[in-house]
C-alpha cells in the first residue's frame, strides 16, 4: 500500500511484473491508523510521509509480525522466513 496515486501504482506493477493487487491509499488514512505517516526529513528538509513498513496479518486479521523501517536489501527473505517458520 502506497500514497501514491492508482495510476502510479499500475505503471510500477507493470514495471514489475508484479502478480498481485497494489493499493493506493492517496489520502494515507491506512498509513495513520497503522502509525506509519511520519514527519521525515531529507536534505534539511521535513515533510510528511510514510515509514516503510511490512505487517504481516493473519488469516485471522490479526497483524502477526512488524517489520519497522524497511530496506530493500534482504527483506524479502526476512518476510519469507516469518511466513514459513
Amino acid at each position: 500500500m502506497s500514497p501514491d496515486p492508482v495510476g502510479a501504482q499500475a505503471k510500477f506493477k507493470a514495471k514489475l511484473g508484479l502478480p498481485f493487487t497494489l493499493l493506493a491509499d492517496t489520502e494515507h488514512s491506512v498509513a495513520e491508523e497503522y502509525g506509519v505517516w511520519k514527519e521525515k526529513m531529507n536534505y534539511g528538509k521535513t515533510y510528511m510521509g510514510v515509514e516503510r513498513t511490512t505487517f504481516v496479518i493473519g488469516r485471522d486479521g490479526r497483524v502477526s509480525h512488524i517489520f519497522p523501517k524497511v530496506k530493500a536489501q534482504g527483506h524479502a527473505a526476512e518476510v519469507e522466513a516469518v511466513l514459513t517458520g
